[in-house]
């Protein structure tokens, strides 16, 4: 097998469902120059040294060489007429979006908007788990994994209860542009793509207006009267922060909740461990974190200055991946990597990233998928898959299966 072979292996749909022991075969060279400008990182240390690198842009405007395998379809696309948000962007304009943003989303500035959040956010989980149809054939994604973050990040933003089916209509319509279908019309699907955003983006900037004229007790209308030592955003810097939290937040979280259940499944022995202590809630999401991260790799790096790191030096300009997935495996940071176990002490992943770039949306994704699982295990009476393994969303970078088949024979009040 050669290098470039073993990425597209990776790639390819087939693998979805268990890309792991392709991972192990990536780490042998831990930073792989594929052949086609895309240089590859699959280990823990020197992924993590990466992620600190103040020489590794995300910038991609700064990408000077060929950008590797196509991942045009795989990657988590923000094509819209908005600027980059500040995910796409290095310091210092990078670090003052997110300060500006953080004022009001949560720690260290606002701990307790999160924190504050957990009795909503218990609601809208027993809500969700209340109305489940028949307890023999449950897609765990539609009706529970799926539309539970959206309505978060609903709530968190200020949407009005009454649009909330438009936001949801809208993330759906572009969560299925990141998952094209085989036969599918891609011009058909772009267009109808192209309007869920002129609409969404359309209806932010009325309630941006609208929120400026009359401020509630929420992150929109903070971050749309915001006035500190960074200034204030303009309308288009909130309208691509909204867009983030939006499609950034929910698909990951999805990937978070469905994974974690779908390991829960595999491991009886912990779900009932979860079903009678729900703290186990803590160390268990880190768990998942580690073992089963929603993002598996990130393809959007480039560097501003050739780095050499494991006897291999990186050019200036080039496209960089660094396939987070596997460094949360590697046998030379974590014991017996492979298994799952929640009760590991040292569970320092890279499911969120690290440095300057780690996951904005941590605090609030952590506590989502705690109280999703926690309260699935205490209600679901002997949950089990019907389909194993499932069938997973085409995307590589976002991994998680597309429906969730399970059954169960009651569900507790």
């Amino acid at each position: 097998m050669t290098q470039g072979s073993l990425l597209r292996q990776i790639l390819e749909y087939e693998n979805r469902h268990d890309p792991y022991p392709l991972y192990a075969e990536l780490r042998k060279t831990p930073v792989l120059d594929d052949g086609d400008g895309a240089y590859v990182v699959s280990t823990y240390h020197e992924i993590l040294s990466l992620l600190h690198d103040p020489r590794v842009s995300s910038d991609a405007r700064n990408m000077t060489r060929a950008a590797g395998p196509d991942l045009q379809q795989q990657q988590q696309q923000e094509e819209t007429a908005l600027p980059p948000s500040f995910i796409r962007l290095d310091p210092p304009e990078h670090d003052r979006l997110r300060r500006m943003t953080n004022t009001s989303f949560g720690p260290p500035h606002e701990p307790r908007r999160i924190h504050e959040m957990r009795g909503e956010l218990g609601g809208i989980v027993s809500d969700l788990i209340a109305g489940i149809g028949g307890t023999d054939r449950i897609d765990l994604v539609e009706e529970f994994s799926y539309p539970f973050p959206v309505t978060v990040i609903c709530r968190l933003l200020g949407v009005p209860r009454e649009d909330e089916s438009r936001f949801h209509s809208w993330a759906d319509t572009l969560a299925a542009s990141l998952d094209p279908m085989p036969g599918e019309d891609a011009t058909e699907r772009d267009k109808i793509t192209q309007k869920a955003r002129t609409e969404l983006g359309m209806y932010l900037a009325g309630l941006i207006e609208e929120r400026r004229k009359n401020p509630q007790e929420d992150m929109l209308s903070e971050l749309a009267t915001l006035k500190g030592p960074d200034g204030s955003m303009t309308t288009m810097e909130l309208l691509s922060t909204a867009a983030l939290l939006l499609i950034a937040g929910h698909e990951t979280t999805v990937n978070l909740i469905t994974n974690g259940m779908l390991t829960l499944l595999r491991n009886p022995d912990v779900l009932g461990r979860l079903r009678e202590d729900p703290g186990l809630s803590v160390p268990l999401v880190e768990e998942l974190l580690r073992f089963e991260p929603p993002v598996q790799l990130v393809p959007n790096r480039t560097t501003l200055a050739d780095i050499e790191i494991a006897g291999v030096t990186i050019p200036k300009g080039a496209s960089l991946w660094l396939v987070v997935a596997a460094g949360n495996r590697d046998p030379l940071r974590f014991t017996d990597p492979d298994r799952f176990d929640p009760d590991r002490e040292d569970i320092e992943h890279l499911g969120f990233g690290s440095g300057v770039h780690s996951c904005f949306g941590a605090p609030l994704a952590r506590q989502e998928a705690q109280i999703a699982l926690s309260e699935l295990a205490r209600r679901l009476v002997n949950p089990r898959l019907l389909e194993d393994p499932p069938e997973y969303r085409r995307n590589a970078v976002l991994r998680g299966p597309r429906h969730l088949p399970i059954a169960c024979d009651d569900i507790r009040p």
